[in-house]
């Protein structure tokens, strides 16, 4: 017992030298992880971290940012680290690092209000569109473009299905560099047909999924080509880079360079149907068919899906990792989707992600812009409150209809009296069999190039080229 007191005491008294320790000499400066103790301790609340969100944090004037309201305690200890807290149950929180890309929905629609103040008609709205086209090519370091490789593209034998084929596909998009993926194409046409670019979010198995399959296969059944491609440093790109790597602030640049080098290829084609050119994507895929729509006129139609929100900026570098909204003295996702007018645009929501208020200022924010152009139908927005972060039917389906009444492809024996899809035609390949370069990655090129910091130096010279 007395060895128990004794060390109680010891502690006391080293807590007491310790906090008598701090003054202004030192910035009364603590660790993190005894200033989590006093907060659990003095507003008796539960705070979950992993030892190294704490380990060699201190914090100067830790006690002197107390104040009465919990909440506001924890901004003002924790916004100096850039750390924050999730709130999880009634006196229960997590520790997260500072999410940029994330704020408060009123934020959000704040900073939307101040971007809308800046035009009022048609005119000065094409004013602010055009200086923010080109200072996000300025902020991608794509202006000018680089150069384009003139190699063949690498594309496999057709694998034909009852309505539709599939041929994979690799793209050079800068010297070593590619892009792969693979295209849906309809198995008889007539005439020119229409062309649907369908980058994928981060979901697991990305575009080899079974969903995203069906939904390639279907626009391709319709009538259209469909053409589906890697994110950086995911699927077959990860034969050159590492996985990581796709976190990293390039991703964004060659995911967009990788879109406008196919669309350049596709468009070559004179099968494909300029005029009936769209993109759709989820997530952030969602986001990359935002920024292309954005800018690229030859794009006459875009859907993102579960993506688009005033107060959610992306929170991957393959969508934010370029300062691309800080261009012409800053904008957001919502006024970037804005320049898809008077383009046909569907935007899918749900409730149960950061699209869950796009009714309430989002889309009326949108429906002004496309009334500049008299246009104010062309812009659609599916909300399902019920629905959760995913790209199940329930999405698909009105991207089907959004895109076969535009496009004015056939849903004919594919669509019942109801108006539901049939997709059980939809034939759902093993992940290998959508890679251009071979199950194990054999064909990969002898001039690939590997390793971010190589991409780096390619992409630094390539830039120096192009504007000697």
């Amino acid at each position: 017992m007395k060895g128990i007191l004794a060390i109680i005491v010891a502690c006391l008294c080293c807590s007491s030298q310790f906090s008598r320790a701090q003054n202004s000499d030192n910035k009364f400066r603590i660790p993190l992880e005894d200033v989590i103790g006093m907060l659990e301790e003095r507003y008796d609340i539960q705070i979950k971290y992993d030892e190294n969100q704490v380990k060699d944090k201190w914090l100067n004037y830790a006690k002197w940012r107390f104040r009465p309201d919990v909440d506001e305690t924890l901004r003002n200890v924790l916004s100096p680290l850039d750390l924050k807290v999730n709130k999880e149950g009634n006196g229960k929180y997590k520790l997260k690092e500072y999410e940029y890309y994330r704020w408060e929905p009123q934020d959000g629609w704040d900073y939307l209000d101040y971007l809308a103040s800046q035009y009022h008609d048609k005119g000065s709205w094409e004013d602010r569109k055009q200086a923010l086209r080109a200072d996000v090519y300025e902020a991608l370091k794509l202006s000018p473009l680089p150069s384009r490789p003139e190699s063949m593209p690498l594309v496999t034998k057709k694998r034909k299905f009852k309505d539709y084929t599939v041929e994979n596909f690799a793209l050079e998009i800068l010297p070593g560099v590619y892009i792969n993926g693979s295209i849906y194409r309809p198995l008889k046409t007539k005439g020119a047909v229409p062309l649907v670019m369908s980058p994928d979010g981060h979901w697991f198995g990305h575009r080899f999924r079974k969903d995203a399959q069906i939904r390639y296969a279907m626009l391709a059944k319709m009538g259209a080509v469909a053409v589906s491609y890697d994110l950086f440093a995911w699927g077959e790109s990860g034969l050159q880079f590492d996985y990581s790597d796709h976190r990293r602030s390039l991703a964004v640049t060659i995911q967009t360079l990788g879109a406008l080098r196919i669309l350049d290829w596709m468009l070559a084609d004179k099968n494909i149907d300029t005029e009936r050119v769209g993109i759709c994507g989820g997530s952030g895929g969602g986001s990359q068919s935002v920024l292309l729509t954005a800018l690229d006129d030859r794009i006459k139609l875009s859907v993102p899906v579960v993506s688009l929100s005033s107060y959610h900026f992306g929170g991957c570098p393959c969508e934010s990792g370029m300062p691309i909204h800080a261009a012409a003295g800053g904008t957001n996702n919502v006024e970037l989707a804005a320049m898809a007018a008077p383009r046909p645009q569907l935007l899918i929501s749900d409730g149960k992600d950061w699209t869950a208020h796009m009714p309430e200022h989002d889309f009326p924010y949108l429906q002004t812009i496309y009334g500049y152009y008299g246009k104010a139908d062309l812009v659609k927005n599916i909300h399902l409150p019920e629905d959760a972060h995913d790209f199940g039917y329930s999405k698909r389906k009105p991207v089907y209809d959004f895109i076969s009444k535009h496009f004015n492809l056939d849903t004919k024996g594919l669509k019942d009296a109801t108006g539901d899809y049939d997709e059980s035609g939809c034939i759902i390949e093993e992940e290998t069999a959508l890679y251009a370069f071979g199950p194990h990655g054999e064909n990969l090129p002898s001039n690939a190039i590997k390793g971010y910091e190589n991409l780096e130096k390619l992409f630094k010279k390539e830039a120096y080229e192009s504007i000697k």
